[in-house]
């Protein structure tokens, strides 16, 4: 079996809604990296430009030296939470990459959260060039860095937080054998994700419960016919399309 390729998480909020989140990879956030990266250093350029302007030696020079050094703090340090504790809860670089922060359970981000991250960037840029942080998000399915992990965010496409979904579309097939509370409780659970997977990852999954289908109808896919035990434990006794909706494409039926 291949390695898992869905990286959707699934979050509850306090009032009991289910929650998607679609957490970025390292390609989409070294990018957003890059562009604040950018940003950060016009805005140096610019400060260092106004305060050399004055020319000069002794106290003076001192004085612009220690304010060029503040407005370095800033952009290095302060940059990030700013912008994070926004509505947008995102850097600039993160909002044209179509990015956001939030917390693991998908609420906003707090401002604990936010100054955690933000401050273990150190440890993530040990020991050169973020490679702590890098390696972080590369082994993990959520792709969270070290900063993430102990300040319970994650960084996730903006467009792709929204409510779980629906049981997924498919005539309701009754179960073949008696299931546990655990087997029903894990079918419901790819019922509803179905939609979120592409339709080799449902098949593979589905794979997985192919001893309790065998005497389901042969001429559907596996991921059909786990997807109609699943809207029959769910309650649902009317006959639909027979089809299975896997976001833009379906599983289609087997050949008999």
């Amino acid at each position: 079996m291949n390695p898992a390729i869905d990286t959707i998480l699934t979050a509850e909020t306090p009032e009991g809604i289910a929650i998607s989140i679609r957490p970025a990879g390292f390609a989409v956030r070294a990018t957003a990296f890059l562009i604040d990266a950018a940003i950060r250093f016009v805005f140096l350029m610019i400060c260092a430009t106004v305060l050399g302007a004055g020319g000069g030696f002794g106290s003076g020079a001192r004085f612009r030296g220690g304010l060029f050094l503040i407005c370095l703090f800033v952009l290095n340090w302060l940059y990030p939470v700013i912008f994070e504790l926004t509505a947008a809860a995102a850097t600039p670089g993160k909002r044209i990459m179509g990015l956001v922060v939030l917390m693991v359970n998908g609420l906003p981000i707090t401002p604990a959260g936010c100054l955690i991250r933000n401050l273990l960037r150190f440890v993530d840029a040990l020991p050169l060039g973020y490679a702590f942080g890098i390696v972080c998000i590369l082994l993990r399915n959520d792709s969270r860095r070290i900063g993430d992990l102990a300040g319970g965010t994650v960084v996730a496409y903006r467009d792709d937080v929204q409510p779980a979904g629906s049981l997924a579309a498919a005539d309701p097939i009754p179960p073949p054998t008696v299931l546990s509370t655990r087997q029903q409780i894990a079918i419901m659970a790819f019922g509803f994700r179905v939609g979120r997977l592409t339709p080799q990852r449902a098949e593979e999954i589905a794979e997985l419960a192919s001893g309790a289908l065998q005497d389901t109808p042969a001429r559907l896919s596996l991921t059909a016919r786990l997807v109609g035990v699943a809207r029959w434990l769910h309650g649902d006794r009317a006959v639909h399309t027979g089809a299975v909706h896997t976001g833009a494409a379906h599983t289609g039926s087997a050949a008999p």
